[in-house]
């Protein structure tokens, strides 16, 4: 009886195993919540500006909408705090991370951390120098915003047609951001031949990039440098006909000085001046004609398509990119996807901004 009931359990013990090993297996989506972990790390520089604002929260919402958890963190535009983040990200076993750096070249040691603990690294919109551990780059194509500027200066005084010579003084952006390059070379590479045949003329003698550059993309140092100009060069009567300034955060500080300065009647116009980023304040000194242009770079579209590269990274797949060549970061060349800029002025601006619901009109007022 006994041996007869020890047969019986090791049978149905058998067709119990059976049935377990016979169940499909079952994955979850890479974004699913049910995954072992979801966790995506978000570092941006700073919350002090109203661009970075925006691509934090259009990152966030639209990893979230992936079911991803998030964790955004700003750094107060301090390097330390900032690797801080990532190592605390690190810790937490995120998946992927997604990197704005306030210094590219900084994050080294940082991300060979992730990378041995098998953390995938994207670079966001500034690309991380000196590692071979970023794994994919996404932005703007860069060279093309200065080229778009440097062109939006060519039309507005009309050089192609043999007009000038012109007044112009040139900004550069930080020197710890890769980019900051690539807008001045884009820019000069319209400009350059206009300085040389003396169609546009640096009053300051001020060309280089390092002169020009301004550390930490700072409004109140471009103010400062614009003062300067202005005093040195501007302030006997020599009109001030262009300035080429790669952002936003230069020009709201270079139209600070001017206004102080006292341009903006008819005697004394504001000069044709460039920026990138659309923020408000500078759409607003657009529509009142103290500023020329702008980059419109949708943070939307940036956002769509780093979620893109993270579906691909927890999926084992390659990531999309159409650029293998121009992104050197000192230690590999890192694949990138570059995204079409435009530019925004008074003219357009209702249509770029506002029609495709990047600003609403009260947003403006």
């Amino acid at each position: 009886m006994k041996k007869l009931l020890s047969t019986m359990l090791a049978g149905v013990l058998a067709l119990g195993l059976s049935a377990c090993s016979s169940k499909p297996a079952t994955t979850a989506p890479a974004g699913d919540s049910g995954s072992k972990s979801n966790l995506i790390g978000v570092a941006m520089p700073t919350q002090s500006l109203q661009r970075w604002n925006q691509d934090g929260e259009n990152m966030k919402k639209q990893l979230e909408a992936k079911n991803y958890k998030v964790d955004l963190q700003y750094a107060n535009n301090d390097v330390n705090t900032q690797v801080q983040s990532i190592e605390n990200m690190i810790t937490k076993k995120c998946k992927v991370l997604v990197v704005a750096a306030i210094d590219g070249a900084a994050l080294t040691d940082v991300l060979k951390k992730a990378a041995d603990n098998g953390i995938k690294v994207i670079a966001y919109d500034r690309l991380i120098m000196k590692t071979p551990n970023v794994d994919y780059y996404a932005t703007f194509d860069n060279f093309k915003v200065g080229v778009i500027q440097g062109q939006y200066i060519e039309k507005k005084l009309g050089l192609k047609e043999g007009k000038g010579p012109f007044n112009i003084e040139l900004f550069g952006g930080s020197p710890d951001d890769n980019n900051a390059t690539f807008f001045y070379k884009g820019a000069m590479s319209v400009l350059q031949p206009y300085i040389d045949n003396g169609k546009l003329v640096v009053g300051s003698k001020q060309k280089d990039f390092t002169t020009i550059a301004i550390q930490g993309w700072d409004s109140a140092k471009a103010q400062a440098r614009m003062d300067n100009l202005i005093t040195s060069t501007y302030s006997k009567g020599t009109k001030l006909d262009v300035v080429l300034s790669p952002n936003d955060s230069l020009a709201i500080g270079i139209v600070a000085s001017l206004k102080n300065a006292g341009y903006g009647t008819a005697d004394k116009p504001y000069p044709v001046l460039t920026g990138q980023d659309c923020d408000k304040p500078n759409v607003l000194a657009m529509i009142h004609d103290q500023q020329s242009m702008s980059i419109f770079k949708d943070t939307r579209t940036l956002a769509s398509k780093v979620v893109e590269m993270v579906d691909a990274i927890l999926q084992g797949k390659q990531a999309d990119v159409n650029d293998t060549k121009t992104y050197n970061n000192g230690s590999k060349v890192v694949p990138s996807f570059l995204c079409d800029p435009v530019y925004a002025d008074k003219e357009n601006y209702k249509k770029i901004l506002i029609d495709s619901g990047y600003y609403k009109e009260s947003d403006l007022k």
